[in-house]
């Protein structure tokens, strides 16, 4: 499943918001039944999260946790409780919860981003700025795929 794209959209006085087309069909043709939407990590927007995608993740990030440490059950904790099944209505239409709204900065105008096997909400005021300066965005894409072709032999 790959989501791609950088749709504009708003949400209705409520909260609600149509899934663009393009990710809709995506999902229906991967067999994906529900969503699951957290606030992002590092960055002021929401990630909805096939079912799927969330569950590999949470294994991932499972393996990695000590059920035992008091500061990894914390970091777990925190990272479940920012989390919601989202369910899309019959139209394509679901519902942002306030407090989503509020930690992302969304007011009305949103944009949805397709980041492969995930997508990002971000307020339209917040993704009109570039996430990384071109310069810097090449320069940082060169060093990467430097890398790459140096483990690789190249």
């Amino acid at each position: 499943m790959r989501f791609l794209g950088n749709i504009e959209a708003k949400t209705d006085v409520k909260g609600r918001a149509f899934l663009p087309a393009v990710f809709r069909k995506e999902l229906q043709n991967s067999g994906e039944e529900h969503i699951v939407m957290r606030k992002d990590v590092f960055q002021q927007c929401l990630v909805l999260y096939p079912e799927t995608v969330w569950n590999a993740q949470m294994d991932v990030l499972r393996k990695r946790l000590n059920r035992w440490d008091r500061k990894h059950q914390s970091i777990f904790r925190q990272f479940v409780s920012d989390a919601e099944i989202i369910t899309l209505d019959t139209n394509g239409r679901f519902l942002i919860p306030k407090r989503y709204l509020k930690l992302a900065g969304i007011d009305q105008s949103i944009r949805f981003i397709g980041m492969d096997d995930t997508i990002e909400i971000w307020s339209s005021e917040i993704a009109e700025r570039p996430f990384m300066e071109p310069d810097d965005f090449g320069k940082a894409l060169e060093e990467l795929m430097a890398e790459e072709a140096n483990e690789a032999g190249e």
